[in-house]
């Protein structure tokens, strides 16, 4: 596990995106001991020109600027209880945030920075804070409705690295099987997150039933368009 950045930390980065209305997101890198491997922030526009931040990257000045255009950043997502790198700069910079997190990573996330809630706060009626069922209650996703579309934003369940960047990225990518080829349940997070591969596949069965269901976002990897034969295959493989 990375050294916690207490202090807002500016790693490497791509361009802000925006994939929907209210929902942007950028990579970034986080550093690793074979080299820096990709990850992901996303910024989901809630009710009341509030936003929440899933899986926080400390970005510059310009960067922020796009973020905050979404809306008052107001709550901090960590997904798990490994994606709490940039959480303790974040919450300097924001000290209102509230900060969310699945109840199984509570203890690892609470190392980090102090948690405000384990459930759905966010009071936003077209956007679902949940728990990754089979995860132990330790992997948290989010479900946004726009018109005529829904997004999935899920955290380490689902990874579509498909072009890594550099050696140490490349090997690690290729290890811990983090969809090189096509979109996985990463092998590492299996052994790590994975409880209960019957209900996880339950879980991406439900998910690959969304209506209206368009794009899922990983932490890890490329946006996945028409996510629902992905997730069906996938559920399909834990089975």
């Amino acid at each position: 596990m990375a050294k916690l950045n207490q202090e807002w930390t500016i790693l490497p980065r791509g361009r802000v995106r925006t994939v929907d209305d209210r929902i942007v997101t950028v990579e970034g890198e986080i550093p690793m001991p074979l080299g820096n491997f990709p990850r992901r922030m996303t910024v989901v526009g809630l009710s009341g020109n509030r936003s929440a931040i899933f899986s926080a990257i400390a970005l510059d000045e310009a960067g922020m600027r796009e973020v905050e255009a979404v809306g008052k950043p107001t709550f901090l997502i960590v997904p798990n209880g490994h994606h709490r790198l940039d959480a303790p700069a974040w919450k300097k910079r924001y000290p209102g945030l509230k900060v969310l997190c699945p109840a199984g990573a509570k203890d690892s996330v609470s190392e980090a920075v102090p948690v405000d809630a384990t459930r759905d706060v966010l009071k936003d009626s077209d956007v679902d804070f949940i728990t990754v069922g089979g995860t132990g209650q330790a992997e948290a996703a989010l479900i946004v409705r726009r018109k005529g579309a829904t997004t999935l934003i899920v955290n380490d369940i689902v990874a579509n690295l498909r072009n890594p960047h550099g050696l140490g990225a490349k090997l690690m990518a290729r290890l811990f099987d983090f969809g090189v080829k096509e979109p996985q349940v990463p092998r590492v997070v299996k052994r790590a997150l994975v409880k209960d591969t019957v209900v996880l596949a339950r879980q991406l069965r439900r998910w690959s039933k969304l209506p209206d269901i368009v794009r899922l976002i990983p932490s890890h990897g490329e946006i996945i368009e028409d996510p629902r034969p992905v997730l069906e295959r996938l559920a399909a493989d834990l089975s």
